[in-house]
């Protein structure tokens, strides 16, 4: 291994992407045990590395030198082996940083509350001090060296801003956060430095009380970046985070299709699926390979509670993982979590079609008569409407609806469209 990350799991990083997007080296996930991190160090056989969960404070003794910015905080995130003498810098500061301004928002004259209390939490403390703000409180579990319990945090209702450096909500644990949002009615941002899912649980609590909330993909992106220009040596533009951040998370979100049965989520889907570069997955398909049986006779045996059960299962795999367009069953947005695990890792858009363009019966066993279609709207239709961040009506042509949900995609990612290739270029 000539670049890599290090840290215990590794299964849901991006940072090889972002790396060999970047500048073109083969970048390793290297996942490691406590016990051979010194063996590592002491055999320096690689030129650079990042280093994550739990062992940004671990590899300090092993380092011949330590930025003093780095040294301060007490973590290091960025290793670099110049001349078999290893140099340990904190990059994850300058990236933090990147992520606040990036979304507008100031610490300072700010009471912040850092949840957690490891390397990153000391990164963000750090970071909220250097911005001026007026009190920074840490939280833990059991309230150890100077920083408060949960418990003790939920009292503190002057608390303006909120960052997560805990793994609660990260893959593969997805929907775990430490904090209620009704314990702290001054707050007005709220960042997470867990990148996958695009959205944690934290972040979706925040917006749905209507506080701006932004998760750490950014934050990665950034501080890849940084990273990088110490492993190469390069002055690499700080225009390339908005480059590579624009282009991963195009690539890697997902699109969730939610509307009435027939209202066309699956045409659609699969044409979009071609259009966005991503996997087309029908829910509904996925419900009846996980019962080995057809959707009616899911009903008929399990009742429509035991198909419910089913679908959660499969919102919840399927929502958690990326890249993919996602058709789901007309009834899957009357679960919350459902709806939870949809929209943590990408859009979710409404087809909206006319009722008299719905067809009746099918496999579909909700859909037996035009009057149990119309009552079936009359429940849904708000909870389509509450659960999508865009309302699109299949009215015109299908190249028409098409264009309109991908022009969608894009708009609420925060993404572009890719440039076309220029011509004549392998």
């Amino acid at each position: 291994m000539e670049y890599g990350l290090i840290g215990r799991r590794l299964g849901h990083s991006y940072s090889k992407i972002i790396h060999e997007m970047l500048c073109g080296y083969a970048y390793d996930l290297c996942p490691l045990e406590s016990e051979q991190l010194e063996e590592l160090f002491a055999k320096r056989e690689f030129k650079a590395l990042n280093v994550t969960i739990p062992y940004k404070q671990a590899v300090i003794p092993l380092l011949d030198e330590v930025d003093e910015g780095a040294l301060a905080i007490g973590a290091v995130n960025t290793v670099v082996n110049r001349e078999g003498r290893l140099y340990g810098y904190n990059t994850d500061l300058a990236g933090f940083e990147y992520l606040v301004r990036a979304h507008g928002c100031s610490m300072e004259g700010k009471t912040v509350l850092v949840l957690g209390t490891g390397g990153t939490s000391r990164t963000v403390c750090a970071a909220a001090r250097r911005a001026g703000a007026a009190e920074v409180l840490r939280a833990g579990r059991t309230g150890a060296d100077g920083a408060l319990t949960y418990e003790q945090a939920a009292a503190r209702r002057d608390v303006q801003v909120i960052v997560n450096t805990t793994p609660a909500g990260m893959f593969p644990d997805n929907g775990g956060c430490m904090v209620q949002m009704e314990w702290f009615p001054a707050c007005e941002a709220v960042f997470d430095v867990v990148y996958n899912p695009f959205c944690t649980e934290l972040v979706l609590r925040a917006r749905d009380a209507g506080i701006p909330a932004a998760g750490g993909f950014e934050m990665l992106v950034a501080q890849a970046v940084y990273a990088a220009r110490q492993f190469t040596g390069r002055d690499i533009p700080e225009s390339e985070i908005a480059r590579v951040h624009g282009i991963l998370k195009a690539k890697l979100s997902n699109l969730s299709l939610v509307g009435m049965p027939s209202c066309g989520k699956s045409s659609l889907g699969k044409a979009l699926a071609a259009r966005l570069g991503k996997t087309f997955v029908d829910l509904d398909d996925e419900i009846e390979k996980e019962a080995g049986m057809p959707i009616p006779e899911i009903f008929a045996q399990k009742g429509e509670a035991g198909f419910r059960d089913l679908e959660s299962e499969v919102c919840r795999r399927f929502g958690a993982k990326n890249g993919q367009v996602l058709s789901t069953g007309g009834g899957a947005v009357l679960r919350k979590e459902n709806v939870r695990a949809l929209r943590q890792n990408g859009p979710v858009v409404h087809i909206d079609r006319p009722l008299d363009q719905l067809a009746v019966g099918g496999k579909r066993p909700l859909s037996k008569s035009r009057g149990a279609l119309e009552e079936m709207l009359r429940v849904r239709g708000p909870l389509y409407r509450a659960a999508a961040h865009r309302t699109v009506s299949n009215t015109g042509t299908f190249e028409e609806t098409a264009r309109a949900i991908e022009e969608a995609f894009y708009e609420i990612s925060g993404t572009q469209r890719p440039e076309p290739e220029p011509a004549g270029r392998a």
